[in-house]
């Protein structure tokens, strides 16, 4: 099991929108300097799923150099897609390149499959690319892959393959949500919170930490977050900081222009494009962005 700070880390891009490789490692480097236990490549704020398995592939070689380093960085690995033969393939390609896990989104095509076709998706994938030591996030963002994951299913899964399937990445933004899978598995499950906001309130319903894109510019205080729980101190200050800052950054979504943008402009990191169909940040929202934040 895993646990603490983790980025959703932005994806280093050329001018033609290729990945540019030789910045993935010097990215990584910098958000393991700035407290981060981890990243995830290639979620939602990688923008994983504008990216060929091929691409994908080169990502997660290049990432795992961070090692040499960072011994102890952990990386996960974004694998899911729509076609269960691709994220099966992508699955098993990333643990033999050395990730420590997969974070798997749900085949977004067929939407209305039901829990049993998912399941079955899900079982394909475990039983067949994971290793026994491997370790399987599911990802939950109904409100961009417009499928959701029920506690139902999640039991079922936990039930089913419990030393493979892991844990869950709820980026729902939904406490009562939240609440439930602290009932239902206490700290069985490795669950990671998507939202800022509700970091606080998680680890209190046992979560293992976040997955978020602000750790990219926030780690910090996310981490400080973390350690203060670990050694139940007083949080709120340090939830209202952050809660300050995700409220601005929900204004200009989706995020990867937007942390894009603000790592060029805070700490010197190239003005990297974002793959099409995603558009650059104005440079008006830019301007509005700077004078609404306080990232010191």
């Amino acid at each position: 099991m895993i646990q603490g700070i983790f980025a959703a880390s932005i994806t280093p891009l050329n001018p033609d929108f290729s990945p540019d490789l030789d910045a993935i490692l010097e990215y990584l480097d910098f958000l393991a300097r700035r407290e981060c236990h981890g990243a995830l490549l290639l979620g939602t704020t990688g923008e994983g799923p504008s990216f060929s398995p091929q691409q994908r592939l080169a990502i997660f070689r290049a990432a795992v150099e961070v090692r040499q380093d960072w011994p102890d960085f952990r990386l996960l690995a974004g694998t899911g897609t729509p076609s269960l033969d691709e994220t099966a393939n992508l699955t098993q390609s990333a643990f033999k390149l050395g990730m420590d896990g997969v974070v798997l989104l749900p085949p977004f095509y067929f939407r209305g499959s039901g829990d049993e076709g998912l399941f079955s998706w899900y079982m394909n994938i475990l039983d067949g690319s994971v290793p026994s030591e491997g370790i399987v996030l599911a990802y939950h963002i109904p409100a961009v892959s417009g499928v959701g994951l029920s506690i139902d299913l999640i039991s079922r899964l936990y039930d089913a393959a419990p030393t493979k399937f892991t844990g869950l990445k709820d980026s729902s933004g939904d406490a009562e949500f939240s609440n439930q899978l602290g009932n239902k598995f206490g700290s069985d499950l490795s669950v990671f919170t998507g939202n800022d906001r509700l970091l606080t309130e998680a680890l209190h319903n046992h979560a293992s930490g976040c997955i978020t894109a602000l750790a990219n510019l926030i780690s910090p205080d996310l981490r400080d977050l973390w350690e203060a729980f670990q050694e139940q101190k007083m949080m709120s200050d340090i939830q209202k900081r952050i809660n300050s800052v995700r409220e601005v950054c929900e204004l200009y979504q989706p995020f990867p222009p937007l942390i894009k943008f603000l790592m060029h402009q805070r700490y010197d990191f190239p003005l990297w494009p974002v793959c099409p169909p995603l558009t650059p940040l104005p440079k008006e929202s830019g301007d509005r962005i700077s004078e609404m934040l306080d990232l010191a």
